[in-house]
């Protein structure tokens, strides 16, 4: 018998919480979830209380994922001008008076130390996708252009900090609203163009360019010395290419079935750097080997194509937009780790979802699912 208020049994007033969640979206979380801790366990097992706080973490994510997920989406509109203003603010000050380390001012004390570029992970999508949801109907290209401009302002400011992942997954977003909205393919094609022909100069003319003492414009040394140690490693083999070069090793180690969880050589005689955030990919490739990263592989590419199912099915043009926005949000943060960690991207601060260790990382990921599950519940209200 179950206890009751009133007349109403407690899991009926229980059940309205859950049903907006997406199974097979949730299902899909889980499973990562599992391999993510898994993965911490081994590979932070010198790291004092990492498993526990990165366990923790992902409660906190849950948390946020399941209140966000009873927020309906006209309401994430309100958020939207006054999220992305604060944002900006914050940019701008920290451009002014930031904390500085290692080189970067990305921080700024506000009674506690935050960092504000980590607001427009998901302030961005909510900004454009409101823009282009009040211009439903009538857009025009200078609608895109002003678009372009509200996501050029925090790009071009965390740039500056510099920081270049967080700038990167900003503008992923930005631009998924962007071409979601409708933005012509002849915008498209001209960038992408010119982007492959100055990868393929890069490599061809890759000793000239990368010999000492050529700087490159735009971009900063760091970042040209990741680019130059990417198309070769070897040049620096136990300083800047040592991450690219000891991740690669881990991967190949692990062969088809990987040497087996708490048994990898590289990852547990510490030969890995940053095993735990950023290049936890490599000690998950060594211990679970071909078989456990195509099983990863597919579990995220499960969880990109129903955030996309969902998006299609979303019922107005912002919950679209936005559903959009942030499975793309999972897509670059997946797509850059592996990559950088495989060797055929440059090395950025990018962590694997629910894999990687950093608590500031899981919130913004608790914040987008729960925008998928609230859009996923609104759109069967919709039906209903």
């Amino acid at each position: 018998m179950s206890y009751q208020f009133g007349k109403v049994p407690l899991r009926q007033r229980i059940a309205p919480w859950f049903s907006g969640f997406d199974g097979p979206l949730a299902f899909a979380v889980f499973i990562l979830a599992c391999a993510g801790l898994l993965t911490m366990y081994s590979s932070g097992f010198d790291h004092g209380t990492r498993f526990e706080d990165h366990a923790r973490n992902m409660l906190i994510a849950g948390t946020i994922m399941f209140v966000v997920a009873q927020v309906p989406p006209q309401r994430l509109m309100l958020v939207a001008v006054p999220l992305y203003t604060v944002g900006v603010a914050l940019l701008i000050a920290v451009a002014i008076f930031g904390i500085t380390k290692k080189g970067a001012k990305r921080w700024i004390n506000v009674g506690v130390v935050i960092q504000p570029s980590e607001i427009l992970k998901i302030a961005m999508p909510l900004m454009l996708a409101w823009w282009f949801q009040k211009r439903e109907g009538q857009l025009r290209p200078l609608d895109f252009v002003v678009a372009g401009v509200l996501l050029a302002v925090p790009v071009g400011l965390i740039m500056k900090q510099p920081d270049l992942g967080t700038s990167l997954l900003v503008l992923a977003a930005g631009m998924a609203v962007i071409f979601f909205a409708g933005m012509s393919w002849k915008l498209v094609i001209p960038p992408l163009a010119i982007g492959v022909i100055g990868i393929f100069l890069i490599v061809v003319f890759e000793p000239q360019l990368c010999a000492d003492g050529v700087r490159w414009p735009v971009l900063h040394d760091y970042q040209q010395q990741r680019i130059c140690t990417l198309l070769d490693p070897t040049r620096d083999p136990l300083g800047k290419g040592f991450h690219i070069i000891q991740g690669m090793i881990a991967i190949g180690s692990g062969g088809v079935t990987g040497m087996g969880f708490m048994k990898g050589t590289q990852t547990h005689l510490e030969f890995i750097p940053e095993r735990t955030t950023d290049f936890i990919f490599a000690a998950y490739s060594e211990e679970f080997g071909l078989i456990g990263t195509t099983f990863l592989i597919c579990a995220f590419i499960f969880l990109i194509l129903r955030g996309l199912a969902i998006a299609l099915e979303a019922p107005t043009l912002f919950s679209r937009l936005l559903a959009g926005a942030a499975t793309m949000i999972f897509f670059t943060y997946a797509f850059v780790n592996m990559g950088m960690v495989s060797g055929i991207l440059p090395v950025v601060g990018v962590p694997l979802p629910f894999i990687s260790y950093g608590g500031t990382a899981m919130v913004t990921l608790g914040l987008a699912l729960g925008i998928l599950m609230s859009i996923s519940n609104s759109k069967r209200l919709v039906q209903s």
